[in-house]
């Protein structure tokens, strides 16, 4: 098909919105009309020729008690489709009554198979025939879209003596009309745009990035590719094309599979039918529809190559209900074993899922075959470092940093997309790493590489060229270290988080005020015996403050045993809240003695050296939550956690110690620590100038102001002296 027959038909196409549906519409809804309509009329066209068939077929198969007639109608039609109505549209377009029009269009539509059923439910057509008959427009809408100056159909319009007035429109064209009309409507409605549809130039990107890699590797064969996140398909469909595209300059055969998931309905049936317009009824399928995160469509089926742009910053509460909560969730694509944890959960907060459809693409990767699994996801900044050690996002990345799995990030411009200004990143991901990339992460700052639209489109100002995919894709084939081009050890993005404790230091007052105080709070709880314990061991011991807690709760357990009190970690705690505080110049508080020979001492890791009644111990400290920090350590740290402690905690906290239980590793990547380029300072000479200017400029002020002060002052002496 030529460009101008092409665009003839979309223009026109997108004429009929105009034509037909305004003062009905507000531009926004016309979509609602035009692309199921654009859909009906070509599947339309396609089963003119077979119509009769498939009619006699239908009553062959009622007469004959046959229930499942699916295969045998699409054989009927030669199509992935069919219509058992006795109406197609030329029949429709003569109807003068409006009621009679309405009940044989809806009887077209209850004709179609099941598959565009699918679709027609999902654009909600149906709920469009009553506004279109109510404004008596549906007439007028049919007959446009059968206007003799467009064809539609697979077979070419001729004259009376067989010569060619109106080309054959093959599928492929079809399919690229629709996805143009998809285009345009998206533009149209650019808040929305963004939700279902990634910019052609970013999607070209992501192609190669997962193809060029491996492009002198691609056999004869099938491959399969998937998108969890499909939107209106424009992935699949560009990734299809340029696989094949590689796949032929290598003499290769190949058959490609394209699989997808959508969960918002209209975008959905856009998916299925665009599939339906390109003859690829197989493929349509293999579009479910529904919620990745919580109905896997796809739970056991592995992909050759997975790209998508999940959404970003929303919310998969719903779907996180719908696994079981967060505590509960034991779905093994969200639940692995890693590390040593043999239930390492990666689940993120419910406020972002992002991240949640990488997860699950790598759940879905070929582990057996030579190519393995290559991915491409798009993401906003937060991927890359928001959750802290040992939280979902953290976990995820430090899956997939660990396993090797991550190839590359890519940093894009801003204002790529249509919907957000905010930056952007894709992940390149495989785990079939080349030897020179095994431990390793390139990061590939494209900021700045990207041309001005004349246009905006939405908030997409900018967009790449076919120079700027070819750079960023170099770059990954061949990756080297330049100034937008770093090349990092894995370790390079992990951290040790160290939980820093100091002791707890407990000062005991049993002066009058504190004990009466306390006396009435024993009073409330029941606990009589533990108030007249508090007021015998202030006989004994004066009212303090005593600074040794530890000799305080042994005073208190001998007279408990004294009296045939029960000393619980209730009144323990009492005693505690009740009768201390913290203080600096207190001695600490034990939490557990152990002999010396049993237990060493570590006074990193808070075990101590101590002698108690002569004898030798180790010691640990009860930790102060008040107290309580964290320090990262970065895994690359020289020496470990230890030499890092010795140097940056000691000195400044002497009592100090690592509670080695509550260490966790975390990944993070960022991006501006890698590429930050600091602003050149000026020289002196330079801040001298602007310094001297500046007084230049105020002693001319200056000047002007005294001036104009003698001036006015003169004039009011001789405005004086004339009166």
């Amino acid at each position: 098909m030529d460009h101008a027959t092409y665009s003839s038909i979309v223009s026109f196409i997108w004429g009929i919105a105009d034509d037909v549906l305004r003062d009905v519409y507000v531009r926004g809804k016309y979509r609602d009309v035009i692309l199921p309509m654009t859909v009906i009329r070509r599947l339309d066209a396609l089963l003119e020729p077979s119509k009769e068939k498939i009619v006699a077929m239908k009553k062959h198969l009622d007469g004959a008690g046959v229930a499942n007639q699916h295969v045998a109608l699409c054989q009927a039609s030669g199509e992935a489709f069919y219509n058992v109505s006795s109406f197609t549209l030329r029949d429709l377009k003569n109807r003068a009554k409006q009621q009679q029009l309405k009940a044989d269009f809806e009887a077209y539509l209850d004709g179609f198979s099941p598959n565009v059923q699918e679709i027609l439910e999902k654009f909600k057509f149906r709920n469009q025939i009553p506004t279109l008959i109510e404004a008596d427009i549906l007439g007028h809408l049919i007959e446009k879209f059968l206007d003799t100056r467009i064809n539609l159909s697979p077979k070419p319009v001729l004259d009376a003596d067989g010569n060619e007035l109106l080309p054959a429109l093959d599928n492929h064209s079809m399919g690229t009309i629709f996805e143009e009309l998809i285009r345009r409507f998206n533009e149209e409605n650019n808040e929305e745009a963004g939700e279902h549809f990634t910019p052609r130039d970013v999607v070209r990107l992501m192609a190669d990035l997962i193809f060029l890699p491996i492009a002198d590797r691609i056999e004869s064969g099938t491959y399969l590719v998937y998108d969890g996140a499909c939107g209106t398909g424009g992935m699949l469909t560009v990734a299809e094309e340029r696989l094949k595209e590689l796949a032929d300059c290598q003499g290769k055969e190949v058959r490609i599979h394209l699989y997808g998931q959508e969960i918002n309905p209209e975008t959905y049936a856009i998916t299925k039918a665009d599939m339906l317009l390109k003859g690829q009824g197989a493929e349509a399928e293999n579009m479910k529809y529904g919620s990745t995160l919580s109905s896997d469509a796809f739970p056991s089926q592995e992909f050759d190559f997975m790209l998508s742009n999940p959404p970003y910053g929303k919310s998969w509460k719903t779907d996180l209900e719908r696994l079981g909560g967060k505590g509960e969730i034991k779905d093994p694509r969200f639940v692995t074993q890693h590390a040593g944890d043999p239930e390492y959960k990666m689940i993120t907060r419910s406020s972002d899922g992002q991240l949640m459809f990488l997860v699950n693409k790598l759940s879905k990767m070929k582990h057996t075959t030579e190519l393995g699994s290559r991915i491409a996801e798009v993401h906003n900044g937060s991927s890359l470092f928001t959750g802290d050690a040992g939280q979902g996002e953290s976990n995820i990345r430090r899956w997939i940093i660990e396993n090797d799995w991550l190839e590359a990030v890519i940093a894009l411009p801003e204002n790529m997309f249509y919907n957000t200004d905010i930056a952007t990143y894709i992940w390149v991901l495989t785990n079939r790493k080349r030897e020179e990339r095994r431990g390793k992460v390139q990061l590939i700052d494209a900021t700045e590489w990207y041309v001005p639209l004349r246009r905006n489109l939405g908030k997409k100002n900018c967009e790449l060229s076919e120079e700027h995919i070819r750079t960023i894709s170099n770059l990954n084939l061949n990756p080297t270290e330049t100034d937008k081009s770093k090349i990092f050890p894995h370790e390079a993005f992990g951290y040790w988080k160290l939980t820093v404790e100091r002791p707890l230091r407990l000062a005991v007052d049993l002066g009058p005020v504190r004990l009466e105080r306390f006396e009435r709070t024993c009073t409330k709880e029941k606990e009589g015996p533990l108030a007249n314990m508090a007021r015998r061991v202030a006989g004994l011991w004066g009212i303090g403050p005593h600074l040794d807690f530890n000799v305080f709760m042994d005073a208190c357990e001998t007279d408990a045993d004294k009296h045939g009190v029960k000393l619980t970690v209730k009144r323990k705690n009492l005693l505690q809240s009740g009768l201390c505080d913290t203080c600096e110049a207190a001695v600490p508080v034990l939490k557990k003695i152990h002999k010396l020979g049993r237990v060493a001492s570590d006074p990193i890791h808070g075990l101590f050296e101590m002698e108690i009644n002569g004898k030798a111990c180790t010691v640990e400290y009860e930790p102060d939550t008040a107290l309580r920090d964290t320090e990262q350590v970065p895994l690359l740290e020289e020496g470990g956690i230890e030499a890092f402690f010795r140097r940056e905690v000691l000195p400044y906290i002497t009592d100090a110690w690592i509670d080695p239980e509550k260490t966790q590793v975390g990944y993070e990547i960022s991006f501006t620590r890698h590429f930050y380029r600091p602003a050149a300072m000026r020289t002196l000479e330079e801040i001298k100038a602007d310094i001297n200017a500046l007084e230049h400029e105020a002693e001319g002020l200056l000047e002007q102001i005294v001036g104009r002060q003698i001036y006015e002052t003169s004039l009011v002496s001789r405005i004086q002296g004339i009166r």
